[in-house]
């Protein structure tokens, strides 16, 4: 069995289903434990030297891709037309993954149609820039989730509106709670003026 730990010119016959996911796994959680650590402790060298270390890791390389291939956006290509649908797509995706010479390509353009009847412009981009995001942000969100406000719900993994709910019936139920919630989309009011 191919460990995360077998470095790609190894020589040996390397393939997407013989990667060792588990390990993987396991060894991209602890360099993200040892980030939120040094980020608790405020040791922000230690935090940048070990998001590098995750980002050039084979095994942050090989979750980024597989988080890419296995979403629902996986068979939207970009302004390549490229998708990585094969094993060896995907495996050649992970070796090509490097940031050494790398430049982002354009995003492919569409328009999606909104319920009012207008439409909403959307920007693809390619697979390998998908992968780069996912890797970069396997090394970004332990620093983000620690530094993050605790009663922050919108766009935050494991976090739901029903915990937000929660949070909100908690903070409203005390005596000395207030007794109205104003909300308001100042901005999507004003839209028709100059």
């Amino acid at each position: 069995m191919i460990t995360c730990t077998v470095s790609a010119a190894s020589g040996l016959e390397l393939s997407w289903h013989r990667i060792n996911w588990a390990e993987c796994h396991q060894q991209v959680r602890r360099l993200q434990a040892r980030i939120v650590k040094a980020t608790q402790e405020g040791r922000w060298n230690k935090v940048k030297a070990l998001q590098w270390l995750l980002t050039h890791s084979w095994s942050g390389r090989v979750i980024a891709v597989k988080r890419v291939t296995e979403n629902q956006g996986k068979k939207t290509p970009g302004v390549d037309q490229e998708t990585w649908s094969t094993p060896n797509a995907k495996f050649q995706a992970v070796l090509s993954i490097r940031r050494r010479g790398y430049k982002p390509a354009p995003l492919r353009r569409v328009l999606i149609p909104k319920s009012n009847g207008k439409s909403r412009p959307l920007g693809i981009p390619t697979m390998k820039d998908r992968a780069m995001q996912a890797l970069h942000l396997l090394a970004l969100d332990p620093v983000s989730e620690t530094t993050a406000d605790n009663n922050s719900y919108g766009f935050r993994p494991e976090r739901s509106t029903a915990d937000a709910r929660e949070q909100g019936f908690t903070a409203l139920s005390r005596n000395w709670s207030p007794q109205w919630i104003l909300e308001g989309d100042i901005k999507g009011c004003l839209d028709a003026a100059s």
